[in-house]
């Protein structure tokens, strides 16, 4: 049975993609608007565009975030850290950072582990707050355990499920699976497929903080709807 909530509580909850590589500037400034105008948590926007975006959502308590390493994972280390940086300095104050997945699934934890480490660090050093994306299409069970082990030993703020570009999103038993083996100071954000308010209610019941939706509108518009009658 879900849970009451109030329209703010489902607008909180997420945050508005505008990642997709055919947006044109017209498209991000509209998306950009529409989070302001429906009080999101924020806006994930194209690094490029991340100056425009803070700018857009001065005063509003929105917040400007971007992607690190996307939708891949696989920069050089310091390609990653030099992304981290030119975000902050663009007015981000959260990050999405994909991990190595070849790393991942090579079993190299030493360097997985170094570079979520350095990744936390230095988003944090920046006043910022940092996704780790695990992108579960393409990992087994063990890995997504070890992979939220090391999340909440440096001080994650969120683990991810995906990037909403690989062959699956988030699913109910990766949730399960993250909220179960992730620390209660790590929280859990799902991405990928989350397209209606019944989507985003089932991750809400199951732990889940936050969510990556590109249907923003559509999800809050029947959020109000529900909550009128």
């Amino acid at each position: 049975m879900t849970s009451a909530y109030t329209y703010q509580d489902i607008a909180n909850m997420i945050d508005h993609s505008l990642l997709s590589p055919s947006l044109t500037e017209r498209e991000l400034i509209a998306g950009s608007e529409l989070a302001r105008k429906h009080q999101v948590a924020s806006v994930c926007i194209l690094p490029y565009f991340v100056t425009r975006c803070a700018e857009l959502l001065a005063g509003s308590g929105v917040r400007a975030s971007t992607t690190i390493g996307f939708p891949h994972g696989g920069h050089a280390t310091t390609v990653k850290l030099a992304e981290v940086r030119q975000a902050l300095s663009d007015g981000a104050v959260e990050v999405d950072a994909v991990v190595n997945i070849s790393k991942v699934r090579s079993g190299d934890w030493e360097y997985v582990t170094a570079e979520i480490r350095a990744l936390t660090e230095a988003t944090h050093a920046g006043g910022a707050k940092i996704k780790i994306i695990f992108e579960n299409a393409y990992l087994d069970d063990a890995m997504k355990v070890r992979l939220c082990e090391i999340c909440g030993e440096h001080a994650v703020d969120w683990v991810k499920t995906s990037t909403g570009y690989a062959s699956g999103g988030a699913t109910i038993a990766d949730v399960r699976l993250m909220r179960k083996h992730s620390p209660p100071h790590v929280q859990v954000k799902a991405a990928g497929g989350i397209r209606t308010l019944d989507a985003l209610l089932e991750m809400r019941n199951l732990g889940v903080t936050r969510v990556g939706a590109s249907q923003t509108e559509a999800i809050l518009k029947e959020c109000r709807n529900r909550l009128a009658k």
